[in-house]
């Protein structure tokens, strides 16, 4: 558990215990004895963490906080972790693991902007209660993002199968003229089941580096939407989880592969995966997504999940074999120009 302390600010202890975030707490009662508190976060100021519980709010003052950190959301069917959590709850994972440079709570919802960079750092959340009525939420949302320059964009979470139809969000995007873009599978699997390095071997001649940030090699080869660079704001996205690893497959001095691995608490995430034309169907990605996992496991993550366009036969299939399963699905729909 990582200490919290009175004389830590406000601002580290909002960074390792995120308002909104499930979290336990161990505390000193007034007998001297200690109890733990485990639920969500509500409020977190100078002198109090306040945790809704199943037996209601407790509030802890941070001078009897001996303990303290964020743990994963809870079940909400029977199965293995990586299957019983919820789509919401496992939407609110994906997100600590790709965190834009700016966000404002509406409700439930996240509203997300990072100069352009990712639809995922620069969409509204759409995950639980908004606070108002949808219709108004999206009002606000289209406000946030016309005061940013951007274009408002919608992420909206629904079952593998369809476009959310009957759901409250879809549909009132839906009547506003919102367009669909880019559905998206997300799939998971126990890291423990995932195969290791030294199941995949590589072709002779290459060979893996590892860093916890990306170098140029690395950022050279990661071209998102086709773009030659990468911006400011992606390099700051990209190191944005509280923890994350670079890997790349090298060929003499050519990066030929690379992907990004990611860590919030229970879950590792997968991202970024990519390989060089010239060394496809070599086995490269399957290198990749070990190394991956080694290192989830390493840091005790037993659940593992990524996210891949639902058009993309191959690296579903490609995934699929490695041990991952379809959990949902999200879209994002995209506001009329204009």
């Amino acid at each position: 558990m990582a200490d919290v302390t009175p004389a830590r600010p406000r601002s580290h202890v909002v960074r390792e215990l995120e308002v909104g975030s499930r979290v336990v707490v161990r505390h000193r009662l007034p007998d001297g004895s200690a109890s733990d508190a485990l639920g969500d976060l509500v409020g977190a100021d100078a002198v109090t963490l306040r945790i809704a519980t199943r037996r209601g709010e407790v509030s802890v003052a941070r001078a009897d906080v001996l303990a303290a950190k964020p743990v994963p959301p809870p079940p909400v069917r029977r199965g293995a972790p990586h299957t019983a959590i919820g789509t919401e709850d496992l939407e609110r994972v994906m997100a600590e693991h790709w965190r834009p440079l700016e966000r404002l709570d509406l409700g439930g919802w996240r509203l997300r902007a990072s100069e352009g960079f990712t639809g995922r750092a620069n969409s509204a959340l759409a995950v639980g209660d908004p606070g108002l009525p949808v219709p108004q939420a999206v009002e606000a949302v289209e406000r946030f993002y016309a005061a940013r320059g951007l274009r408002a964009v919608v992420s909206v979470a629904h079952p593998a199968d369809g476009l959310g139809e009957g759901t409250q969000p879809a549909e009132a995007l839906a009547a506003r003229g919102w367009t669909v873009r880019t559905p998206t599978v997300v799939m998971t699997a126990a890291t423990d089941d995932l195969p290791g390095a030294s199941d995949v071997p590589l072709p002779a001649g290459l060979h893996v580096q590892t860093s916890p940030e990306p170098d140029a090699a690395w950022l050279a080869q990661y071209h998102y939407q086709g773009a030659p660079t990468v911006p400011p704001a992606g390099r700051r996205i990209l190191v944005s989880a509280d923890e994350q690893v670079f890997v790349r497959v090298v060929d003499g001095s050519e990066t030929v592969a690379i992907a990004r691995g990611s860590l919030s608490p229970g879950w590792a995430g997968v991202t970024a995966v990519e390989t060089a034309p010239s060394h496809r169907r070599r086995g490269l990605a399957r290198r990749v997504l070990a190394e991956i996992a080694d290192w989830a496991r390493s840091r005790g993550a037993p659940c593992t999940y990524l996210q891949v366009q639902a058009d993309n036969d191959g690296a579903r299939a490609l995934y699929a074999g490695q041990g991952f399963t379809v959990h949902h699905a999200y879209h994002y729909r995209v506001a009329p120009a204009g």
